[in-house]
């Protein structure tokens, strides 16, 4: 019995060495098939916009054919569920944003997936800030002005934003709590509604991602007072930063990373860590996003989870303090 005990043992050894190494090959022969980059929006909004330059280098690096699958629907989350149920194997990753790995959790009543337990975060990519703006005719010339006026007024000056849990939103209801002033919140169904209406002098401001306002700016139509980001827009230069303005430790980004399932095999992290952080550092990268306002990552020092883990604590604060929630 001892010698049979002692050959199952090197059986069980045997298999579970060829069970090793047979992983370790595939990782290391990773990838062999195409790649599925899931954009949890519609085709032609700004989370496309960032992806499709990156699969198309990613391509290159990687010698795989990455395929966009759109999956849009409740702000993101049906198609990062989507990525969350699938098998960790590096071959179905999502392109996510600050709504759906940081900010859906504390927004959405019900969630169908974990933010942070049903993913392996690979690298943040790029960002971009939100831009405060009123009309060119306004009276309100600067930021001081426009806190002046609504301290002096509470409710009595409407913001526009995409809508209820949006990267404006919350921007606009962080601002409130810092600068500690209070607008009347105006939700519409996405930018360009309420860029018409701030144009047309509906309402007199919006919080909104820079891609939305920026022609409106170029051409005169809206004034920018700040930008949310940590440093000014390249895209911007003459527009201060809320930081800048007498409020530091303000930073507010919409965001873009890209996360595998959760359980995915160190080897093929690894590797798709390096190799995503490199193209968003590259050159080409950069030419691209074009001038939409996007900038890319190239500051790894901070791990994508660390950022995470972060952003998920400030955004949890925003909503409560709103009292934004989505069923």
């Amino acid at each position: 019995m001892n010698f049979l005990n002692s050959k199952n043992s090197q059986y069980l050894l045997m298999l579970i060495s060829a069970f090793l190494l047979s992983g370790n090959a595939i990782s290391q022969n990773y990838p062999t098939k195409p790649i599925r980059l899931v954009v949890p929006f519609p085709p032609g909004g700004p989370t496309d916009i960032v992806a499709r330059p990156l699969s198309l280098l990613l391509e290159e690096c990687l010698k795989e054919q990455i395929v966009i699958e759109n999956k849009g629907g409740a702000g993101g989350s049906i198609g990062a569920d989507l990525v969350a149920k699938a098998a960790p194997d590096g071959y179905t990753l999502l392109m996510g944003t600050v709504g759906t790995n940081a900010i859906n959790g504390s927004l959405y009543k019900q969630l169908p997936y974990d933010m942070t337990k049903d993913f392996t975060p690979i690298a943040l990519v790029a960002s971009a800030p939100v831009v405060i703006a009123v009309n060119s005719n306004d009276r309100i010339k600067t930021l001081a002005e426009l806190i002046a006026e609504a301290r002096a007024k509470p409710d009595s000056i409407a913001y526009g934003t995409a809508g209820n849990g949006t990267p404006g939103h919350l921007t606009g209801a962080l601002f409130e709590s810092v600068a500690q002033v209070k607008f009347k919140h105006i939700p519409y169904k996405g930018s360009a509604p309420a860029v018409t209406d701030l144009i047309g002098g509906q309402i007199p401001l919006v919080f909104d991602p820079i891609q939305s306002v920026l022609p409106h700016i170029t051409s005169g139509k809206l004034r920018a007072l700040a930008v949310t980001s940590k440093t000014r827009s390249p895209l911007l230069p003459n527009v201060p930063t809320v930081a800048e303005l007498g409020y530091p430790q303000f930073e507010s980004t919409a965001w873009w990373a890209v996360f595998a399932p959760a359980k995915l095999p160190d080897a093929i992290t690894k590797k798709l860590r390096a190799t995503t952080e490199s193209v968003a550092q590259s050159p080409a990268f950069k030419e691209r996003l074009g001038n939409l306002g996007v900038q890319p990552n190239t500051d790894f020092k901070e791990s994508l989870a660390n950022f995470q883990t972060s952003e998920i604590a400030k955004w949890a604060r925003v909503v409560r303090d709103s009292g934004a929630t989505i069923d």
